[in-house]
């Protein structure tokens, strides 16, 4: 992608509106515009990110037995009245009526119209377990949006329901889900700590939410140090292994950790002192277990291997896309701006023209550009004409991970700079060896 032909509106200025460093980046670097409160447009160079961390989340969903389908945003009150949580939801539900005067909502979370879906079309314990999941807009009507899109009252979910025969199976579907996230927050670059968590208005009796641990935090986590050092689960896990993922689930709850809304002080206490962690800590994902609270009410039942009928353990798993683009911000950004992490970079590297117009330094970019593209990297070719000092804040402010930097005097000598945007070491080199050493 031409920079000149990019829509990226970059602001020089910090906003006023931006209380945290996420929302202040992702405004300057035109990532995101506020379209009103708590909702915001996506603006190409956010949207490739969020795109990148969706596919992640889609690729260990997949990895781990989830299915994909996709849901409508719009849900009949119905469904919600039927499982009994219409009224209980609270204000935060935004409740409208169509034009034949039926009552609708914009649907918060997912539980009733995926139960109603099971119901209709599965009939015997045959089909079990099953895993259904979408990527979705949702609304939540908070009374105080704020900080970006990391607290939106639009905002984007990764949502996946899980159905089993008995709570056994159950519990190995969430023990999929959490090896899962910790394999997808790694993937991202994130150090997660899984800790024990209220299940508020979704219900239930086992939950848990996975948390980075961030000055900008909404609120304070206590956890065992040795969280931070756990070897995540390896690609090669085995999802189908009961033994191995309740290996895995034992070892990452084994040690003290809880939000504040489910610390025990005590507890936390007989933690040795010097092993104790407490900090702020951001939110990224959330999983339930609430057995047959939604079954139940809605009818949602299969025929057993003893020719009876059960009504299915069910459970849901959230990811917040839309709220962990800040969260990797906040976790890696220095003065200049954002640096991500490879595996969700808008680009892969950008080739800056420190001279456009200069025959040299535009043959040599051409030839950069054209040859990594052609190896499948995703690059930004900064050909505009400003001024050295603004290409080089714009790179960095965007937080591409590499930058290759042709000069007319480097040029000259046959060679380019470039630039790790998150060591920011710097290393000279043929044009050749520049190339090579991104499609090699």
């Amino acid at each position: 992608m031409r920079l000149s032909r990019f829509f990226m509106p970059i602001l020089k200025e910090n906003p006023k509106e931006a209380e945290i460093v996420s929302h202040r980046l992702m405004l300057r670097a035109g990532m995101i515009r506020q379209q009103s409160q708590g909702i915001y447009s996506w603006l190409p160079l956010g949207k490739k990110v969020l795109d990148k961390v969706n596919n992640i989340i889609r690729d260990e969903q997949n990895r781990a037995g989830a299915i994909e389908l996709s849901m409508p945003t719009l849900q009949s009150a119905e469904l919600w009245q039927e499982s009994g949580r219409y009224d209980a939801y609270g204000k935060e539900m935004l409740r409208i009526k169509d034009r034949q005067d039926r009552p609708m909502l914009y649907g918060p979370t997912n539980e009733e119209m995926v139960t109603d879906i099971f119901r209709s079309s599965v009939k015997s314990y045959k089909d079990l377990p099953l895993n259904l999941y979408h990527i979705q807009l949702k609304f939540r009507d908070e009374i105080r949006p704020r900080f970006g899109t990391m607290r939106s009252r639009e905002f984007m979910m990764k949502d996946a329901y899980s159905f089993d025969l008995t709570r056994e199976g159950a519990e190995h579907s969430y023990n999929k889900m959490f090896a899962a996230y910790l394999r997808t927050f790694d993937r991202l670059g994130l150090r997660a700590i899984p800790m024990r968590a209220d299940t508020g208005p979704i219900g239930g009796n086992l939950s848990h939410e996975f948390i980075i641990l961030a000055d900008t935090g909404e609120s304070e986590v206590f956890c065992h140090k040795d969280f931070v050092g756990f070897d995540i689960p390896g690609e090669n896990t085995d999802f189908d292994s009961v033994e191995g993922l309740k290996a895995i689930f034992d070892k990452w709850t084994s040690l003290y950790a809880a939000t504040s809304e489910m610390h025990d002080e005590a507890a936390f206490n007989a933690v040795p002192e010097g092993e104790r962690l407490s900090a702020r800590g951001i939110e990224v994902g959330h999983i339930f277990y609430f057995g047959t609270k939604y079954s139940e009410p809605m009818g949602a039942k299969v025929q057993g291997p003893d020719g009876k009928e059960h009504f299915v353990h069910m459970g849901s798993y959230g990811i917040g896309p839309t709220r962990l683009v800040p969260a990797i911000i906040e976790a890696s950004h220095d003065d200049n701006g954002i640096i991500w992490p490879a595996s969700v970079a808008p680009f892969d590297v950008v080739v800056i023209n420190m001279k456009a117009g200069d025959q040299a330094c535009d043959d040599t970019c051409e030839l950069i550009y054209a040859a990594l593209s052609k190896a499948g990297k995703d690059v930004l070719y900064d050909d505009t004409d400003d001024r050295a000092g603004t290409k080089f804040a714009t790179a960095d402010l965007i937080g591409v991970p590499f930058q290759i930097i042709a000069g007319p005097r480097a040029v000259a000598n046959g060679e380019v700079e470039v630039k790790d945007r998150k060591t920011g070491a710097r290393e000279t080199m043929t044009i050749e060896a520049a190339i090579n050493r991104f499609v090699a």
